[in-house]
């Protein structure tokens, strides 16, 4: 997947409140060993390795683009690696956490086993994905590449979000050993303050599955066709759009 830290950075205010939510439910103990998964540019990974001080932290995602903008700490390294190669290697720890990329990783009820494998005993998991199945934008961006002429673009490919519900996450978590378990979605507001800002707010993330699928012609139109219909959902300006996101969190 290309991503274009630029444009994802345009929107790390409202990525880094869900962040907060999700780290304030780990609880910090000297030594600790953690990793996260999928850390993106890493800012936000240097920022959980301030809350976790006497930890050292590992971060790995599979974009050169985004960790060439990794900033340096003593207790913060970074790997270019991608989550499913991370789940190859038998290295254990004892905090594994993943802000908003693992819904980018299929068959979750496969993927949340393996993750938790690899927590030493007494680890804790701490998750935060968008509830793409219920957040309209994606909603809207799935119907639309069922729709021709996209479908036959992509050769009727499209990205289903593997995302759970809260009750099947509390089962995987329960299941495999979790202790005290922190699950809930939560709604972080998104106002728009010009025409375009809801378009653009996902056009760094969701959008990128198909982008390399399309070739530029195909791509400027599906972005031409998704921005008119995110425009005639939310007609005027300032609107809010209820972005939900889910926080799952559990000591094994």
């Amino acid at each position: 997947m290309t991503w274009d830290p630029k444009k994802y950075d345009e929107f790390k205010t409202e990525r880094s409140r869900p962040f907060n939510d999700l780290v304030s439910h780990i609880v910090d103990q000297p030594n600790l060993k953690v990793i996260d998964l999928g850390c993106g540019t890493g800012e936000l990974t240097k920022k959980l390795s301030e809350k976790l001080p006497n930890s050292t932290v590992l971060g790995i995602d599979n974009s050169a683009e985004m960790l060439a903008k990794a900033p340096t700490a003593e207790n913060l390294t970074f790997k270019e690696l991608s989550i499913p190669d991370q789940l190859k290697e038998e290295t254990k720890w004892d905090v594994i956490f993943s802000n908003a990329a693992l819904q980018w990783i299929d068959n979750h009820g496969e993927l949340f086993p393996k993750i938790i494998s690899h927590l030493n005993p007494g680890g804790q998991l701490a998750v935060q994905m968008p509830q793409q199945n219920e957040n309209i934008l994606n909603r809207i961006l799935l119907n639309l590449v069922q729709e021709e002429p996209f479908a036959s673009y992509l050769n009727n490919w499209t990205r289903p979000s593997p995302v759970l519900s809260l009750d099947e996450y509390a089962k995987i978590f329960f299941e495999n050993g979790g202790k005290n378990l922190v699950i809930y979605e939560k709604v972080y507001p998104q106002i728009s303050t010009s025409k375009n800002d809801f378009f653009n707010f996902i056009s760094g993330s969701a959008l990128t599955v198909y982008e390399e699928r399309l070739n530029e012609k195909q791509f400027e139109n599906l972005s031409a066709e998704f921005k008119n219909r995110i425009n005639k959902y939310f007609p005027v300006v300032p609107s809010i759009y209820a972005f939900r996101r889910l926080i799952l969190c559990a000591r094994f």
